[in-house]
């Protein structure tokens, strides 16, 4: 009896992560920012969620006419990483209620890094807040799905 009640609770434990993961999974896929300058990819690395730039807009610097960097990095050695392939979200942990949180978002605009909270108002609506210190001192921005065609 013993070993049928640790088994069972191993089952119930092992279903409640199971579908936790697959509620959080949720996020994954290709999504456009408000202002549509970019398309991001948000993919999953061991329990972790990071997003990278996989489509841009204008993909070249017009002065130079060469793939667009991360020119306005605070970080010297990183201002000729192409922004094509820029890991821009990093380790987003799902939180409950359509939440990733702990994470970074990272704004290639103005070479900022932000704290960020990542919420599904749909399934293919994101509110992405980011904000320095308290969330309430921050901005949103809503993304959306992209079907990607196979």
């Amino acid at each position: 009896m013993k070993y049928f009640l640790f088994f069972t609770a191993f089952i119930a434990l092992a279903s409640f992560s199971t579908l936790q993961d697959t509620e959080a999974d949720r996020l994954l896929g290709v999504w456009e920012p408000s202002n549509g300058k970019a398309r991001v990819k948000i993919e999953k690395i061991g329990n972790k969620y990071y997003g990278k730039i996989v489509w841009l807009k204008e993909p070249n610097d017009p002065a130079t006419n060469q793939p667009k960097v991360d020119s306005k990095n605070p970080d010297a050695s990183m201002r000729t990483v192409p922004l094509k392939g820029y890991r821009m979200l990093k380790d987003f942990t799902y939180s409950s209620n359509s939440q990733w949180e702990n994470g970074t978002i990272y704004d290639p605009e103005n070479g900022s890094t932000y704290k960020c909270i990542i919420k599904m108002t749909d399934a293919n609506t994101l509110d992405i807040r980011g904000y320095i210190g308290i969330e309430a001192l921050g901005r949103t921005d809503v993304w959306k799905r992209l079907e990607m065609k196979k």
